[in-house]
């Protein structure tokens, strides 16, 4: 039985504290543990794929038409964030893990494979008046610097800070393409999930975030996408290179998949994946 990671406090529990909270891993096994025994994958007919919240939503349609496909195959997608889906990718606990950032040195010898690109869009809530922004005035009301929306040419009102919990895959690219080194203020509200930025930043005029750009439009309040220093977010403009905020969406693995998992990561990179992929908003070359 493959055992899978937990997470607490944004670290992996150290053994002095396994003790005092093994209830609470006990109830976690019970929920996220297959009902069958057996280890991940056992005898080809289960993929587990964890990882990014951004990739997430795409890799749960494409494993829905995979189903039609190869019912005796099971993929099983999950959450978690890019890093600890690299991680459950690198220890076994599953077969293929989401990112949504590039991988950093000490990840470098995981196999991987990119699936897709994808546009990191700041969001307002529509009725701001507020359309465009430089690099440099979205740094700074990430570091607080900027805390008034009058200061950019909107209403007198404090500005809001949304952003994406540490182990983000989308966070981790919006500090490298957005915040050249600097921190993001502790007065930022941070959420768990591309989804839950987007619903606070439609629910509060006042407030800025950061989702992918293929969600911009998924949910039943809308939200506006900024241009930034005069260039609209927008799936051509990410293709053409003049939207400069642009992540990978990528698969990872401990080493080469297994025939299961790669059948999965065949189809995936199938004209019928892609389509798929391309039809939700993601830029597939």
């Amino acid at each position: 039985m493959v055992i899978p990671t937990v997470k607490t406090s944004r670290r992996l529990i150290s053994s002095k504290h396994r003790p005092a909270l093994l209830p609470t891993i006990l109830v976690l096994l019970a929920l996220f543990l297959p009902t069958q025994p057996g280890c991940a994958n056992q005898a080809g007919d289960r993929v587990i794929i964890a990882g990014s919240t951004s990739v997430q939503p795409y890799a749960e349609l494409l494993a829905e038409e995979y189903a039609h496909l190869s019912p005796d195959i099971e993929v099983d997608v999950q959450g978690g964030g890019s890093s600890a889906g690299i991680i459950a990718a690198a220890n076994g606990t599953a077969n293929l893990g989401m990112s949504s950032r590039h991988l950093k040195d000490d990840e470098s010898g995981l196999w991987v494979i990119e699936i897709a690109k994808d546009g990191l869009a700041i969001i307002v809530h529509p009725d701001n008046p507020v359309r465009d922004l430089s690099l440099t005035q979205v740094r700074r009301i990430y570091t607080a610097e900027t805390g008034n929306w009058s200061a950019l040419g909107g209403a007198d009102h404090r500005i809001h800070i949304i952003t994406r919990e540490d182990g983000s895959g989308t966070r981790s690219a919006f500090e490298e393409l957005v915040m050249a080194g600097q921190p993001i203020s502790p007065k930022a509200i941070v959420q768990d999930s591309n989804g839950a930025v987007r619903q606070l930043v439609a629910d509060d005029v006042n407030a800025i975030g950061f989702i992918s750009l293929g969600l911009v439009e998924v949910g039943e309040k809308p939200v506006l996408a900024l241009s930034l220093d005069g260039v609209a977010a927008t799936r051509d403009n990410v293709l053409n290179g003049s939207y400069n905020l642009t992540r990978p969406f990528l698969f990872v693995a401990a080493s080469e998949p297994d025939e299961a998992t790669k059948a999965f990561v065949d189809f995936v990179r199938s004209d019928r994946g892609r389509q798929i992929l391309s039809a939700e908003g993601l830029i597939v070359q």
